[in-house]
Protein backbone atom coordinates (compact mmCIF):
# COMPACT_ATOMS: atom_id res chain seq x y z
CA UNK A 1 0.00 0.00 0.00
CA UNK A 2 1.07 3.31 -0.63
CA UNK A 3 1.97 6.68 1.63
CA UNK A 4 -0.53 8.25 2.83
CA UNK A 5 -0.61 11.95 2.17
CA UNK A 6 -2.14 14.76 3.93
CA UNK A 7 -1.86 18.28 2.67
CA UNK A 8 -2.16 20.88 5.43
CA UNK A 9 -3.78 24.01 3.79
CA UNK A 10 -6.66 26.08 3.59
CA UNK A 11 -6.24 27.21 0.02
CA UNK A 12 -8.00 24.43 -1.70
CA UNK A 13 -6.72 25.08 -5.39
CA UNK A 14 -3.52 24.62 -3.76
CA UNK A 15 -5.07 21.42 -2.66
CA UNK A 16 -6.54 20.57 -6.11
CA UNK A 17 -3.64 21.26 -8.06
CA UNK A 18 -1.62 18.69 -5.27
CA UNK A 19 -4.46 15.86 -5.82
CA UNK A 20 -4.03 16.25 -9.25
CA UNK A 21 -0.78 16.20 -10.17
CA UNK A 22 0.23 13.41 -6.97
CA UNK A 23 -2.64 11.24 -8.16
CA UNK A 24 -1.91 11.23 -11.12
CA UNK A 25 0.73 9.09 -10.12
CA UNK A 26 -0.61 7.12 -7.83
CA UNK A 27 -0.49 9.05 -4.66
CA UNK A 28 -3.66 10.02 -3.22
CA UNK A 29 -3.86 13.09 -1.22
CA UNK A 30 -6.59 13.84 1.69
CA UNK A 31 -6.63 17.56 2.43
CA UNK A 32 -6.63 18.73 6.03
CA UNK A 33 -8.04 22.22 5.97
CA UNK A 34 -5.55 24.52 8.23
CA UNK A 35 -4.17 27.55 8.47
CA UNK A 36 -0.89 27.49 9.10
CA UNK A 37 1.37 30.18 10.87
CA UNK A 38 3.95 31.50 8.35
CA UNK A 39 6.76 33.38 10.28
CA UNK A 40 8.76 35.91 9.43
CA UNK A 41 11.80 34.35 7.36
CA UNK A 42 13.95 35.13 4.54
CA UNK A 43 13.47 32.22 2.39
CA UNK A 44 10.26 29.89 1.57
CA UNK A 45 12.45 26.68 2.63
CA UNK A 46 12.42 28.33 6.37
CA UNK A 47 8.42 28.93 6.22
CA UNK A 48 8.42 25.50 4.82
CA UNK A 49 9.90 23.82 7.44
CA UNK A 50 8.08 25.98 10.04
CA UNK A 51 4.92 24.89 8.97
CA UNK A 52 5.72 21.02 9.43
CA UNK A 53 6.49 21.71 12.69
CA UNK A 54 3.20 22.26 13.23
CA UNK A 55 1.15 19.47 11.93
CA UNK A 56 1.18 15.54 12.29
CA UNK A 57 2.37 13.59 9.87
CA UNK A 58 -0.21 10.34 9.35
CA UNK A 59 1.22 6.99 10.70
CA UNK A 60 1.67 5.38 7.29
CA UNK A 61 2.15 8.34 5.48
CA UNK A 62 3.47 12.15 5.30
CA UNK A 63 2.51 15.45 5.89
CA UNK A 64 2.78 17.80 3.20
CA UNK A 65 2.80 21.68 3.52
CA UNK A 66 4.00 24.76 0.53
CA UNK A 67 4.80 27.98 0.28
CA UNK A 68 5.13 30.13 -2.17
CA UNK A 69 5.84 33.45 -3.78
CA UNK A 70 6.31 36.36 -6.43
CA UNK A 71 9.99 37.27 -6.75
CA UNK A 72 10.50 40.43 -9.13
CA UNK A 73 13.94 41.45 -9.50
CA UNK A 74 13.29 44.86 -10.17
CA UNK A 75 11.85 44.97 -6.68
CA UNK A 76 14.70 43.53 -5.32
CA UNK A 77 12.77 40.14 -4.94
CA UNK A 78 10.04 42.03 -3.49
CA UNK A 79 7.33 40.50 -2.75
CA UNK A 80 8.81 37.40 -2.16
CA UNK A 81 8.22 35.28 0.98
CA UNK A 82 5.63 38.48 1.45
CA UNK A 83 3.54 37.60 -1.48
CA UNK A 84 0.76 36.30 0.60
CA UNK A 85 0.45 39.52 3.36
CA UNK A 86 1.25 41.61 0.53
CA UNK A 87 -1.64 40.59 -1.66
CA UNK A 88 -4.05 41.40 1.08
CA UNK A 89 -2.47 44.31 2.10
CA UNK A 90 -1.81 46.22 -1.44
CA UNK A 91 -3.61 43.85 -3.25
CA UNK A 92 -2.47 43.49 -7.86
CA UNK A 93 -3.20 47.35 -7.87
CA UNK A 94 -0.33 47.96 -5.26
CA UNK A 95 1.85 45.83 -7.06
CA UNK A 96 1.81 47.10 -10.19
CA UNK A 97 1.46 51.13 -9.14
CA UNK A 98 4.86 50.02 -7.67
CA UNK A 99 6.22 48.71 -10.97
CA UNK A 100 5.80 51.40 -12.96
CA UNK A 101 8.59 52.42 -14.82
CA UNK A 102 10.04 49.07 -13.72
CA UNK A 103 11.22 46.06 -15.95
CA UNK A 104 8.16 43.39 -15.16
CA UNK A 105 9.85 40.42 -15.50
CA UNK A 106 9.02 37.94 -12.60
CA UNK A 107 9.18 34.61 -11.19
CA UNK A 108 6.61 32.22 -9.49
CA UNK A 109 8.51 30.04 -7.02
CA UNK A 110 7.12 27.08 -4.90
CA UNK A 111 8.50 24.83 -1.94
CA UNK A 112 6.90 21.61 -1.12
CA UNK A 113 7.34 19.87 2.38
CA UNK A 114 7.02 16.29 2.98
CA UNK A 115 7.63 15.50 6.54
CA UNK A 116 7.20 11.81 8.36
CA UNK A 117 9.02 8.61 9.15
CA UNK A 118 11.91 10.63 10.54
CA UNK A 119 12.00 11.74 7.07
CA UNK A 120 11.50 16.11 5.75
CA UNK A 121 12.38 16.32 2.02
CA UNK A 122 11.74 19.89 0.18
CA UNK A 123 10.91 20.34 -3.55
CA UNK A 124 11.18 23.43 -4.93
CA UNK A 125 9.99 24.98 -8.55
CA UNK A 126 9.93 27.95 -10.62
CA UNK A 127 7.74 29.49 -13.64
CA UNK A 128 9.89 32.61 -15.04
CA UNK A 129 7.67 35.52 -16.75
CA UNK A 130 6.47 38.54 -17.07
CA UNK A 131 3.55 40.36 -15.09
CA UNK A 132 0.66 41.78 -17.27
CA UNK A 133 0.36 45.75 -17.06
CA UNK A 134 -3.57 45.19 -15.67
CA UNK A 135 -5.37 41.79 -14.31
CA UNK A 136 -6.34 39.51 -16.60
CA UNK A 137 -8.77 36.69 -16.49
CA UNK A 138 -11.04 35.21 -13.75
CA UNK A 139 -9.22 31.77 -12.63
CA UNK A 140 -6.96 31.12 -10.21
CA UNK A 141 -6.06 33.35 -7.25
CA UNK A 142 -3.77 35.30 -6.11
CA UNK A 143 -1.56 36.83 -8.49
CA UNK A 144 -2.41 34.63 -11.52
CA UNK A 145 -4.60 37.57 -13.53
CA UNK A 146 -1.13 39.33 -13.15
CA UNK A 147 1.77 36.82 -14.18
CA UNK A 148 2.38 35.43 -17.92
CA UNK A 149 4.92 32.20 -18.29
CA UNK A 150 7.39 32.68 -20.82
CA UNK A 151 7.16 31.96 -23.62
CA UNK A 152 2.95 32.20 -23.56
CA UNK A 153 0.62 35.63 -23.74
CA UNK A 154 -1.69 34.69 -21.32
CA UNK A 155 -1.87 35.15 -17.17
CA UNK A 156 -2.12 32.14 -15.33
CA UNK A 157 -6.17 33.27 -14.49
CA UNK A 158 -6.71 32.99 -17.95
CA UNK A 159 -5.21 29.80 -18.16
CA UNK A 160 -7.87 27.67 -16.04
CA UNK A 161 -6.57 25.37 -13.65
CA UNK A 162 -5.95 22.59 -15.74
CA UNK A 163 -3.55 24.33 -18.20
CA UNK A 164 -2.30 26.58 -14.85
CA UNK A 165 -1.37 23.30 -13.27
CA UNK A 166 0.52 22.05 -16.44
CA UNK A 167 2.74 24.50 -16.29
CA UNK A 168 2.94 25.67 -12.56
CA UNK A 169 5.54 26.40 -10.01
CA UNK A 170 3.51 24.39 -7.69
CA UNK A 171 3.80 21.06 -9.99
CA UNK A 172 6.67 21.97 -10.88
CA UNK A 173 8.19 21.04 -6.82
CA UNK A 174 5.43 18.35 -6.19
CA UNK A 175 7.33 16.28 -9.54
CA UNK A 176 10.63 16.55 -7.09
CA UNK A 177 9.05 15.11 -4.80
CA UNK A 178 7.71 12.00 -6.74
CA UNK A 179 10.83 10.19 -7.35
CA UNK A 180 11.38 10.40 -3.43
CA UNK A 181 7.52 9.16 -2.93
CA UNK A 182 8.61 6.10 -5.75
CA UNK A 183 11.39 5.17 -3.67
CA UNK A 184 10.36 5.18 0.03
CA UNK A 185 6.56 3.93 -0.55
CA UNK A 186 5.92 3.02 -3.71
CA UNK A 187 1.92 3.47 -5.18
CA UNK A 188 -0.04 -0.06 -5.29
CA UNK A 189 0.28 -1.48 -8.66
CA UNK A 190 -3.20 -1.79 -10.54
CA UNK A 191 -4.15 -4.90 -11.65
CA UNK A 192 -6.40 -6.27 -14.47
Amino acid sequence: MGAELVFYTSNRAKYEEARSVLGARGFPVRWQRRSLVEPQASTLEAVVRAKLRQVAAPPRGFALVEDSGLFVPSLGGFPGVYSSYVLKTLGLEGLLRALRGQRRNASFVAVVGLAGRGMLRLGRGEVRGSLAPTPRGRGGFGFDPVFIPEGHSQTFAQMGSEGKALLSHRTRALRGLIRFLETSSPPPRRTG
